[in-house]
């Protein structure tokens, strides 16, 4: 595989979270990540242990969301993802912040929920990827939660879901890339849809991105660098069965 191509492709994390996917829909997500050999494949948990399975052998990893998308859920129900998502297969947990709690000023109880799930995850030598949606929050929540992340070790920061009022801003990525401590990495989330745009958060810091639209983003950038695109076709297999 193509060195420079692989720098970009190992940025994006598969998005496979639209509730209404079927089954064969995730089936030929988890395939396409394969063909793309992205970073990693974020997948609804239900599915995930299907996932990890599919994914086994390759450098693709399974991933998957927790207390997603409102970040509402108790702490407890959240550890309780956690534990059961490093047990289907997990290497990489996208968490949500408790968005109320955030707004609220409550911040020794986002701490404790933060580090909830960061200690289950790590123990198990997992990664965490905080989630702030930070379309709901001003700059000095963004801010706080950069110093609360730095300070428990969460391997990303990301600024959304996807599913909130907006995505990544060029803004909060070089706000929260300034703010995080050396070695905690930023992931976009929600903006990144073509090309050009992974290419310009690329030569800002950020190291992942969520994207749906990976098959045309990374065909686009195969073509730029003269690289025959992979074009790749859905299968016309089922998941029934597996």
């Amino acid at each position: 595989m193509n060195a420079q191509y692989l720098e970009y492709a190992k940025m994006i994390d598969h998005s496979l979270l639209i509730p209404t996917m079927d089954e064969r829909q995730l089936e030929d997500g988890c395939q396409l990540a394969l063909a793309y050999d992205v970073a990693s494949v974020c997948i609804m948990p239900y599915y995930l242990k299907r996932c990890a399975k599919i994914l086994a052998g390759s450098s693709v990893q399974p991933s998957t969301t927790i207390g997603f998308p409102h970040g509402g859920h108790a702490t407890a129900a959240k550890r309780f993802e956690a534990e059961q998502a490093i047990a289907d297969g997990c290497q990489e947990l996208d968490m949500v912040v408790n968005i109320s709690q955030v707004l609220s000023g409550q911040w020794a109880y986002v701490t404790r929920d933060i580090a909830a799930v960061i200690e289950v995850a790590h123990a198990a030598k997992r990664r965490v990827k905080v989630i702030f949606e930070n379309s709901y929050l001003q700059d000095e929540h963004k801010i706080r939660l950069c110093q609360l992340c730095s300070d428990l070790k969460a391997d990303w920061v990301k600024t959304s879901t996807g599913y909130g009022g907006g995505g990544a801003t060029i803004e909060d990525l070089k706000l929260m890339i300034a703010k995080v401590a050396p070695g905690v990495q930023v992931k976009a989330a929600g903006g990144v849809r073509d090309w050009a745009t992974l290419k310009q958060v690329r030569a800002l810091g950020v190291t992942r991105c969520g994207a749906s639209r990976t098959q045309e983003i990374l065909d686009a950038g195969r073509i730029e660098m003269g690289i025959e695109p992979i074009r790749f076709t859905p299968s016309a297999s089922t998941a029934a069965g597996y």
